[in-house]
């Protein structure tokens, strides 16, 4: 099932618009892989939304400050705000200061969309044609996408009036269908909405 047109306006411009006033800042732990196979603790916590550069330098100061005279490898043992995405041991760090740098911008709604297109590295750069917005459900969002389509109106004035009462579209099935032919990604937030995506994109 496709659709020509997106709600313009939803629950979604508040939450971004909180997101930017007080972005989340993710960060990764890295430690060095030689002391930690010797038993000791050598690591910093980075501020991971940068430009890969500016992290590696500050990834090679820490491993050129081990009390291990042959440290080189690193990994990442802990990362913190970076919502529902999921980063690994040995992720790029072009990949992970990739992820920070969206959700610095964009909120964790960039978390959201890159758990959802996780192995899909390409895709993170169609956040902002992706992104629908922040809904109470999937549901709500059928309902208001058929408002601003008119469809109702159009169905209203199809039939009598008095079966104007018993004809309504089901936005349940609606959403719900959207989803399962890959026109609608969804991820669900701390507060019991969702974040919606056009899977088209």
């Amino acid at each position: 099932m496709t659709n020509e047109h997106e709600p313009h306006s939803n629950s979604g411009e508040h939450e971004a618009s909180r997101e930017r006033i007080d972005p989340p800042a993710p960060r990764i732990y890295v430690a060095s892989l030689s002391d930690y196979n010797n038993g000791r603790l050598h690591g910093v916590w980075l501020d991971a939304a940068r430009e890969a550069a500016d992290v590696q330098a500050d990834i090679q100061a820490m491993l050129a400050a081990s009390p291990e005279p042959d440290a080189e490898e690193f990994a990442i043992h802990d990362y913190d705000n970076f919502g529902d995405a999921q980063i690994y041991e040995y992720d790029s760090i072009e990949l992970v200061t990739r992820i920070a740098r969206g959700i610095a911008e964009h909120g964790l709604a960039f978390a959201a969309w890159a758990s959802v297109q996780e192995g899909n590295d390409d895709a993170l750069d169609r956040f902002e044609d992706a992104y629908l917005g922040h809904y109470d459900s999937m549901e709500a969002y059928a309902e208001q996408l058929i408002d601003d389509l008119g469809y109702q109106r159009l169905l209203d004035d199809a039939i009598p009036e008095s079966l104007r009462p018993y004809a309504r579209i089901d936005t349940e099935a609606l959403a719900r269908d959207m989803h399962l032919e890959g026109d609608l990604h969804f991820m669900p937030t701390d507060d019991g909405g969702v974040w919606l995506f056009d899977g088209r994109i």
